[in-house]
């Protein structure tokens, strides 16, 4: 599993089938549910749905925070 300090996945059993969940760390003891998708009958599937959909997410993230700086700098001007 890839870590990171703000986001990681996980896969949850929930009933018959498995959830992969992308996780965001909001405090030291809080976390969050940024993403999820359900109906995997494997853990190892749950999984790797997970990390992929986790390095999308992170550079869309990433990609969103580059533009939100280029328009906080541009409307300080």
């Amino acid at each position: 599993m890839s870590k990171s300090k703000k986001y990681d996945c996980r896969a949850v059993k929930k009933k018959a089938d498995w959830t992969a969940e992308i996780i965001r760390r909001v405090t030291a003891s809080k976390v969050v549910v940024s993403k999820s998708k359900g109906g995997f009958t494997t853990e190892a599937d749950a999984l790797k749905w997970g990390e992929n959909e986790l390095k999308v997410f992170i550079s869309n993230q990433s990609e969103r925070n580059k533009r939100d700086a280029q328009a906080r700098k541009e409307k300080a001007r």
